[in-house]
């Protein structure tokens, strides 16, 4: 969590929940596939992109630990029972299609759809996981909407990501907003205007339109904006390599247009 300096705060965060890249050593030992492939699961970098964002007064809340773990852009119950050796309970499950496909909150699969694991899970290690990094990072983030709620009336939620260029169907930029129902229209009209204007093609919804983030932050009806931005990694980033290309720095100069539009306009006007 980092925050702007004492008065120049705005009710704006971004958040970053798939960058982290501190591979615990006993959950990599864990899994089966070298550090280069677990490593192409990671929205690589977008902590970077974003890092300047308190200068405009923004919050930023970014995940340090990596997504092949413990994903928490997924509700705490998406769970594939399949993966662990014993009994799961049945109040702790919340079946998906995310979770049946091997990318729920304790992921089955990485990159690629390899599988990550060598055996079964017992299911007290996800639980471990969940207290060790999911409940931390939400706490997190609900205590800032909170506190920037109780202060500002409304909040701007930025959750950051990035796509492999091959998923990206041609777009650079998709904006997830739940089709409308996660954030006031104003909010995506903005972030769309902001991106075609400096040149970048934008889409909004399709091919991703948000995920538990946007689902279960978003209440535009009580003042709390949540719009998904996903990046094509092309844009920046050797995605085989998983390291940053020349071209990260235009990217980061854009990104500062998005974030200063965000931070300078006046939410109680515009939603």
């Amino acid at each position: 969590m980092r925050r702007p300096a004492d008065g120049q705060a705005c009710p704006v965060i971004l958040a970053s929940p798939h960058s982290g890249r501190d591979y615990d050593a006993e959950l990599r030992a864990s899994t089966r596939l070298p550090l280069e492939l677990l490593r192409r699961s990671e929205d690589a970098f977008v902590d970077n992109l974003i890092d300047f964002a308190p200068e405009y007064g923004a919050s930023l809340v970014c995940a340090g630990f990596p997504r092949v773990f413990v994903d928490v852009n997924r509700s705490v119950g998406e769970l594939d029972p399949g993966m662990f050796s014993d009994r799961v309970p049945v109040s702790d499950i919340e079946p998906s299609r995310r979770a049946d496909s091997g990318l729920g909150v304790i992921p089955r699969i990485g990159a690629e759809g390899r599988p990550l694991y060598r055996r079964r899970l017992r299911f007290g290690e996800a639980r471990a996981r969940l207290d060790r990094f999911y409940h931390p990072y939400h706490a997190a983030l609900c205590a800032e909407i909170s506190d920037l709620k109780s202060r500002f009336g409304h909040v701007v939620l930025a959750d950051m990501h990035s796509m492999p260029a091959s998923s990206a169907r041609g777009a650079d930029i998709v904006l997830g907003d739940r089709f409308g129902t996660s954030c006031d229209g104003a909010l995506t009209d903005l972030a769309e205007a902001v991106f075609r204007d400096l040149g970048l093609v934008t889409v909004r919804n399709n091919p991703y339109a948000g995920g538990y983030t946007t689902e279960h932050y978003g209440r535009p009806h009580d003042g709390v904006h949540v719009i998904q931005v996903e990046i094509n990694r092309g844009l920046y980033l050797d995605e085989n390599r998983v390291r940053l290309t020349t071209d990260h720095t235009s990217l980061i100069k854009k990104l500062r247009f998005f974030v200063k539009a965000l931070a300078r306009t006046d939410w109680r006007a515009a939603v």
